[in-house]
């Protein structure tokens, strides 16, 4: 398995220099993400989510790593463009905007909220703002309220006919209540958490199936339709390490045995077998999945990936967890990493070969890559110490 070391310089001397070189927009603030293979910009449309993913990552770095003034000069970028320019008048968060900041597209969900979140705490705890400090609690409440209150958000579907509940926003909600909790605190962190633990365990977390749902009903209903097989391995891994980092942080076992148990089952069901790599999509009962990239390999499942087996491994000893964390490891720098230019390909086909050579798009920005290297270079499974 790669040393923490390792890690360490891939995000120093690779990643975080990539994205400070290329992505960082000193003309107009913020970050640009929609990048080729070498970091040459092919659109230059901001994605919201990223300007506060963006903010989280190069403040966190600066709490924890070292007291590097461009890292704090990009954060701060992001954090002004995002209130400058990424709220409606209603204070809801765009999606999509021009490079200068004028508004594009709006999404019936409210994501860009906790990204926004995480962003501002980070930064706030960095520069020591109080104003900026109560405005990250305040937009956690808002993703709370809204994605927790009904009226808030359209449904996807007609709820008379067919009612459902996604495990999306309880997973977020766990991760940004963690997040800013652990730079400038919230009285209803703790409260947040729990009910996010409580909806993911008795909802979406079946033993019977050995399988973490996607989506089901409102009482866990698993519908034998299409969207109610659809497993995603990717998210799963990623709220078992939300969870088991709680209950290490917490000393809470069952919790921490409630995250790896999630972790085994969805590891077995989403690496192929065949090619190595995790797939996107899988099917609840191994069928046909209906999604028609369910068999390509993203980036961002496999930094999960790789971070829930090393925190695994760290929290359980078992011996599994750091092959598995070797295996991934391995598949991603042969498959995804671009020795020649730096960072990694986003999309992969089956196989393993890029299915084009973007190293960033409106999703694909400084994030889950350089998150893991952070977690396995200088982190903490202890959810409470994050960003601090």
């Amino acid at each position: 398995m790669p040393t923490e070391e390792f890690f360490r310089r891939q995000l120093l001397d690779d990643v975080a220099p990539f994205w400070l070189r290329h992505g960082w927009d000193k003309e107009h603030g913020g970050v640009l993400t929609c990048l080729e293979r070498d970091g040459t910009v092919v659109d230059t449309d901001k994605s919201v989510w990223a300007q506060g993913r963006c903010a989280w990552m190069f403040s966190t770095m600066y709490n924890t790593i070292e007291k590097n003034p461009e890292w704090l000069d990009c954060a701060g970028s992001c954090v002004r463009f995002l209130q400058q320019h990424c709220f409606d008048e209603s204070g809801k968060m765009y999606f999509q905007v021009t490079r200068e900041g004028k508004p594009l597209r709006m999404r019936r969900y409210v994501y860009s909220e906790a990204f926004a979140a995480i962003g501002f705490a980070a930064y706030a705890h960095a520069v020591k703002d109080d104003a900026l400090a109560q405005q990250a609690r305040e937009l956690l409440d808002r993703f709370w309220e809204w994605n927790t209150q009904p009226g808030f958000i359209p449904p996807k579907t007609i709820q008379e006919t067919r009612p459902t509940v996604g495990i999306g926003p309880y997973m977020i909600a766990l991760n940004t209540a963690q997040c800013v909790r652990a730079t400038v605190g919230h009285p209803k962190a703790n409260d947040i958490i729990d009910e996010c633990i409580e909806r993911i365990r008795t909802l979406f977390v079946r033993p019977e199936l050995k399988a973490v749902l996607e989506v089901c009903g409102p009482a866990g209903e698993v519908y034998d339709h299409f969207d109610g097989r659809t497993l995603n391995p990717g998210h799963a891994v990623e709220a078992a390490w939300f969870v088991m980092c709680e209950g290490h942080a917490r000393g809470d076992l069952d919790l921490v045995d409630l995250g790896v148990r999630m972790l085994d089952w969805m590891w077995l069901r989403g690496w192929d077998k065949d090619f190595g790599g995790f797939l996107y999509f899988v099917d609840l009962h191994d069928g046909s999945v209906q999604e028609y990239w369910h068999d390509m390999k993203f980036w961002w499942p496999h930094c999960e990936a790789l971070i829930a087996a090393t925190f695994a491994h760290r929290l359980t000893g078992d011996a599994r967890w750091a092959e598995r964390a070797d295996e991934v490891a391995r598949w991603s720098w042969e498959h995804f990493a671009d020795p020649e230019y730096g960072e990694w390909f986003g999309y992969l086909r089956r196989e393993g070969v890029p299915s084009n050579t973007l190293k960033g798009s409106l999703w694909k920005g400084p994030f889950h890559l350089p998150r893991s290297l952070w977690l396995l270079g200088w982190g903490s499974a202890d959810a409470g110490a994050w960003g601090g």
